[in-house]
This record gives structure tokens, C-alpha cells and sequence, in this order.
């Protein structure tokens, strides 16, 4: 796909191995303020209309195999960008060439009719995505496997939810041999299970293709981008290594107006006149200490508590087999009681059940925590070096058990991934491993920053003179 233009975008596709070059592309939009003026301006293409400017000089590349984020304030340009990509909007000047195949999943029912049914939306989409009709009969049961929409997909996807709108979407896309994926915040709905199948996707589809990831959430940028392009009102502000690149961004959201001029490399910043020792009453000899909060005052945080969802049996699995996971989940310490609500603090012991059909020598237990956008929070295993030998006798059932204390997570929902291996961390057969094996809703939390909240004693200013 190329636009009228020199052949600088494709000079930088040929020369530097990328799949999308982009050069000097703008876009500036006609302003009319009645629709009569659109056919006026038609017939008297002279005169003069007010216009507004979504891009202005951008430039950049999508190396093959590279994933890339655009971040930036709504009306930076976001979609106007990925628009041009992929061929719906025109460029007013500049050039964009792409090599290969591309699947976009832009605002979201883009490309569906609404009064087909789910079944009719898969050949109407694969189709305009490039598929042939011989094809799209061969992938669709595993396009409607991958949705997890069986039991709709004969409805018109005009009843659909908008969860189920990107379940749709994205398994299409999942499913069209695309060389660029471009996806356009489509992930921000749909629940948190789905959304960490689709990042699982997206993380084994980065081994073969290249990404275009727009997204508000800064954490996933961070976390699934090799890079990342900031748009600031329809410009290139910044680009570069994408968690490097949202720092500035975050950082420009708290600058003043006539600070935003330009963004200056973040490099840390020692004071020297810092203390090199802890700031308490003991370094404020004769100071005041006012305390902000403790545990036993701390009124303004409400607790947090977390509802834990039952075992899913049927979630999505791999492993060598010979042993499996046949229960996980949080039991209260001290009552040994199974729990479907936990609080922020609570002492809990994670459960991992397996059932050895044949013997494993080494056994290892472990799980991760993810977040929606399948980023790991938490984790651990039971590998110990020097530790004792374990191991489980054909047909027995064994549990392990992790005690700690449950964390303040942000609000919002969480996965639980289990496994069972057998072998050494250097060296073993993944027997079992089980994604999304629990849900956790955060429903309340103590966290106001970050993702996950400390366990903080006591909050207090210490006032004096050094």
C-alpha cells in the first residue's frame, strides 16, 4: 500500500528492513459548519474553509518482528495515524508503505455488518482482511473456537456486547496470516480472561510479525512494546524505547504549559542534600514527628477485599502430561477453609492440587499472578536449592502450599497461572501448566498508586533542623 508521494517511504522499507515506513505523512481536515458547505466547496474548489491539522510531518518505522507503541492525549492523532496505515484515510500529504499483510482491529464493529450473524461477520471480515472463501471454511471452526462465542455466533452481532464485539474481532485477526497486527485500544474492553488469551497471542505472535499497539494504558505499552512513538497534537514528540518514552509522557502531564516546550532526557537526580541515613526524630534531635496515619489509626484508606472465582477445569492448558492440576486457589491459614473473598492482609495459603497419573521424580510447583493485560505481578515456586527430595508416587494426590500475607492490588482483575514440572529449574518437562486457573476481582483495595499497595506501618513527617 503506497500514496501518492516520492519513493522516499519506499527507500526506507527497502533499506532499513522495515514493514511500515512512514514520511512527512499530514492530514489536515476540512472544517465545514454547515453540510451544504461540503458540496459548495465542491463546486467552487477555491474557496477558502477552515481546516484542522490531525498529523503534521510524521515519520517513523515498524522494523519486521518489532512491536510498537503510539501513546498521546485523545485528538493527538492516534487514529488518524493507524487509519492512514491501514489504507481508510487518505493522507493530505506524505507517504506510507507497508509490506504485507495487514489485520487492524480499529473502533470497535469496524468492518462487521450489524444485522449479519457472527457466522456471516467471520467471512465478511476475513474477507476484507485478504482471506479467500476455501480459506475462511478451513479456519473457521477455530476462529469461533478462539472467540469462545459458540453459543452466539448465529446471532446478529448487532445484540452482541461490546466484549464480545472484540472477541469477535480479534480472533479473525488471529487468524489471517497478518505480518502487522494494528490494534487500536480494542483490548480495553472484554473480561480479564480473554484479554490474557489475546496478550498470549499477541507475545507468540511478536516472535513472527510485527505490532502496532495503541493504547491510554501506559503499563501495557511499557510492557508489550519494543518501542514507543509519542504523538503531541498531531506531532512527533518523542521516540524510542518504550518504557523510557512513557516516563516522559507521564512526566509532561504534570509540567507546567510553558514547560512542555521540550522533553529533557530523564536522568536521575541525587540531592545532596539528603541525609545518608533514614529521616526520623532520632536525626531531628528535639523535632516534631506528626503522624499521618498507622494501622491501628489509618481511617481514610478503606480495607480492600478480593473475590476469588472457582478452579476452571477447562481453562487453557499444555504440558507432557502424567500429572495435572486438578484444584488451585486461596484457603484461610488458620481455618483451612477454601475462600471465595479475600482481604487486603489476610494470611493465605495458594493451593496447588495435582493428581500424578504416573510418577514424577522432581516434582516443581509454582503459579504467577498476572494482571488483565497478562504482565506478571507475583510468582513463585517450590525449587530449593540443597532442598529435601520430593517426589510423587504414580496415582497419588499431592498439594502445595504458599503462605503469605494477600497484597493490596490495584482494583481491577487478576489470573492465577499454575504448574506442575518435573526436573530441575536448568533442566524440566513441563507436565501441567494451566493459564487463567482462577480469576481474581479486586473489588475494593487500599492501593491509590501503582499496582500493588505496601504494607505500610506508619505515615509521619518529621519536623526539625538538621
Amino acid at each position: 500500500m503506497s500514496f501518492d508521494g516520492d519513493s522516499n517511504a519506499q527507500d526506507a522499507l527497502s533499506s532499513s528492513g522495515n514493514v511500515i515506513a512512514a514520511v512527512a505523512v499530514s492530514k489536515a481536515y476540512t472544517l465545514y459548519r454547515r453540510s451544504a458547505q461540503r458540496l459548495l466547496h465542491l463546486l467552487f474548489p477555491w474557496r477558502m474553509y477552515p481546516s484542522f491539522e490531525a498529523l503534521r510531518g510524521v515519520s517513523f518505522g515498524v522494523k519486521r518482528g518489532e512491536t510498537v507503541g503510539i501513546i498521546g492525549d485523545n485528538g493527538a492523532g492516534k487514529s488518524t495515524l493507524l487509519q492512514i496505515i491501514t489504507g481508510t484515510v487518505t493522507p493530505t500529504a506524505g507517504e506510507v508503505t507497508v509490506n504485507g499483510r495487514v489485520a487492524a482491529l480499529l473502533e470497535l464493529g469496524a468492518g462487521f455488518e450489524p444485522d449479519f450473524t457472527g457466522r456471516e461477520n467471520i467471512y465478511l471480515n476475513g474477507t476484507i482482511l485478504g482471506l479467500s472463501r476455501s480459506q475462511l471454511d478451513d479456519r473457521l471452526q477455530d476462529i469461533i473456537a478462539f472467540s469462545e462465542l459458540e453459543d452466539f455466533i448465529d446471532r446478529p452481532v448487532k445484540t452482541y456486547s461490546s466484549g464480545m464485539f472484540m472477541r469477535l474481532a480479534f480472533s479473525v485477526a488471529a487468524h489471517v496470516d497478518a505480518d502487522v497486527l494494528i490494534i487500536d485500544e480494542a483490548l480495553s474492553v472484554g473480561d480479564a480472561r480473554f484479554t490474557q488469551k489475546c496478550m498470549r497471542f499477541l507475545s507468540d505472535f511478536k516472535q513472527r510479525g510485527s505490532i502496532l499497539f495503541v493504547s491510554h494504558d501506559l503499563g501495557a505499552v511499557a510492557g508489550l512494546c519494543d518501542r514507543a512513538l509519542w504523538l503531541d497534537h498531531g506531532r512527533v514528540r518523542a521516540e524510542g524505547e518504550a518504557g523510557r518514552i512513557c516516563e516522559q509522557y507521564v512526566e509532561s502531564l504534570f509540567r507546567e504549559p510553558d514547560q512542555i516546550a521540550a522533553v529533557p532526557d530523564l536522568e536521575p537526580v541525587l540531592d545532596e542534600r539528603a541525609p545518608p541515613s533514614a529521616m526520623n526524630a532520632e536525626f531531628f534531635p528535639g523535632g516534631e514527628t506528626i503522624r499521618l496515619s498507622d494501622q491501628a489509626t489509618n481511617t481514610f484508606i478503606p480495607p480492600g477485599f478480593t473475590t476469588c472465582s472457582p478452579f476452571n477445569r477447562e481453562a487453557n492448558h499444555f504440558g507432557s502430561g502424567g500429572a495435572s492440576v486438578v484444584d488451585a486457589g486461596l484457603w484461610d491459614s488458620s481455618s483451612g477453609q477454601q475462600l471465595t473473598k479475600v482481604a487486603d492482609g489476610q494470611e493465605v495459603d495458594l493451593r496447588i492440587v495435582v493428581h500424578a497419573e504416573e510418577a514424577v521424580e522432581q516434582p516443581i510447583f509454582g503459579f504467577y499472578i498476572k494482571d488483565r493485560l497478562g504482565q506478571n505481578l507475583l510468582g513463585e515456586n517450590t525449587s530449593v536449592d540443597n532442598g529435601p527430595a520430593v517426589s510423587i508416587a504414580a496415582n497419588e494426590y499431592v498439594s502445595a502450599r504458599f503462605r503469605f500475607h494477600w497484597p493490596a492490588l490495584a482494583t481491577g482483575s487478576y489470573a492465577l497461572t499454575v504448574a506442575i514440572a518435573d526436573g530441575s529449574m536448568e533442566d524440566h518437562k513441563q507436565r501441567h501448566w494451566m493459564h487463567d486457573a482462577v480469576i481474581f476481582d479486586v473489588i475494593s483495595s487500599a492501593t491509590r498508586h501503582g499496582l500493588v499497595g505496601l504494607n505500610i506501618s506508619e505515615a509521619a513527617i518529621d519536623r526539625g533542623s538538621v
